[in-house]
């Protein structure tokens, strides 16, 4: 499956080195964030009124893992 690049890393790969090494806390700190509303965002978009059982089921950790986690 192709690896998508979230917008984090996009803006990461961006900037100058001695920026990203001035603020290493902070970019970890927003790529946990934007790792858990990812997420959030696909539970949420699971947990529907129709049960689909011939539907593949993912975790949130697997659908983060199978399209970001390079």
């Amino acid at each position: 499956m192709k690896q998508n690049i979230t917008a984090m890393e996009w803006f990461v790969e961006q900037l100058p080195i001695r920026i990203i090494n001035s603020y290493l806390a902070e970019i970890a700190k927003a790529k946990t964030m934007e790792r858990e509303q990812i997420q959030k965002a696909f539970s949420d978009g699971q947990e529907t009124p129709l049960n689909h059982p011939t539907l593949p089921h993912y975790s949130r950790e697997e659908y983060f893992n199978d399209n970001y986690n390079k």
